[in-house]
């Protein structure tokens, strides 16, 4: 019987032992990152709050980011350190790292390694292995450019708005809803474009009546960035329209010349018919004169 208890109180120790010694491992943690985000090319501080959830003090407290691997340098560091985080207390660590020019957008891992001496063992050194999260966005950059097809007052034509994306990131679900000014409408006034890819354009085309010379190109550009948030821009943008004798000065339309192409017709068919009436009247006074 006693040994049996003698076992009991063995394994009931060890068990203590083994999660006491997981606790300590779990003990200091990353509780918060601010901010976790950059952009390409750029760099940002990045604080990190480092917890003590262990019931005593713990002390000699390192924090190294491990950016070997990564597409991220450290400028000024990558290690910083604390002498003590008391209990249930938390300390700031704070990195400044960059990202390089050519990464992609999108979400990374950057590990990380705490270290601190075990408060039941001075000598002894604990490490916690782990990772935090940093998103990569990308700054929309768009340009806009208006055009139009047969500009001349009082013809129909076409205008067309160009969205070029020189941004990293992509930008979805762009829809362009134009207001007319100096023209008049005939197709419809919201065209859905979908997606703009980096470093691509897409166009959208609407069918006009040019009324005078005063027209502009004004429309609402709407999407959704990298970060999947809304944006509406507002576009104003002039459009070269002309006159009919300006736009034949300029070459933008020809002068139409089938009406003096008909009087040159006309004039052969009725000099064809002229000549084979002078012609028949002719044979018919030579016949004359011969038969006297």
């Amino acid at each position: 019987m006693t040994s049996q208890k003698t076992f009991i109180f063995s394994a009931i120790a060890i068990m203590f032992l083994v999660v006491a010694s997981l606790s300590f491992v779990s003990a200091i943690t990353v509780s918060s990152l601010t901010p976790n985000k950059l952009y390409p090319g750029e760099q940002a501080t990045i604080s990190l709050s480092i917890k003590n959830t262990l019931n005593q003090d713990v002390e000699d407290i390192s924090m190294n980011l491990l950016l070997e691997d990564t597409k991220f340098i450290s400028v000024g560091g990558s290690e910083e350190s604390v002498d003590e985080i008391r209990e249930d207390k938390d300390k700031s660590f704070d990195f400044t790292i960059k990202a390089s020019q050519d990464i992609a957008p999108g979400d990374y891992n950057v590990p990380y390694v705490i270290s601190y001496t075990d408060p039941n063992d001075n000598t002894k050194k604990i490490e916690k292995k782990g990772s935090i999260g940093i998103v990569v966005s990308a700054r929309t950059e768009l340009d806009y450019i208006a055009s139009a097809e047969n500009p001349v007052v009082g013809q129909q034509g076409k205008v067309s708005l160009k969205i070029v994306n020189r941004g990293f990131g992509d930008v979805k679900f762009v829809s362009v809803k134009i207001k007319p000014q100096g023209f008049t409408l005939i197709s419809s006034e919201d065209v859905y474009i979908g997606n703009v890819d980096s470093d691509d354009f897409e166009t959208a085309a609407y069918d006009v009546l040019f009324k005078d010379q005063n027209v502009r190109l004004k429309a609402s550009v709407e999407y959704r960035d990298f970060d999947n948030k809304k944006l509406v821009e507002e576009i104003d943008l002039p459009l070269n329209v002309y006159t009919r004798d300006k736009a034949l000065e300029l070459g933008i339309i020809k002068q139409n010349n089938t009406w003096m192409y008909g009087i040159i017709v006309l004039f052969f068919i009725v000099a064809y018919f002229v000549y084979r009436y002078i012609r028949k009247r002719m044979k018919r006074n030579k016949r004359k004169e011969e038969g006297k």
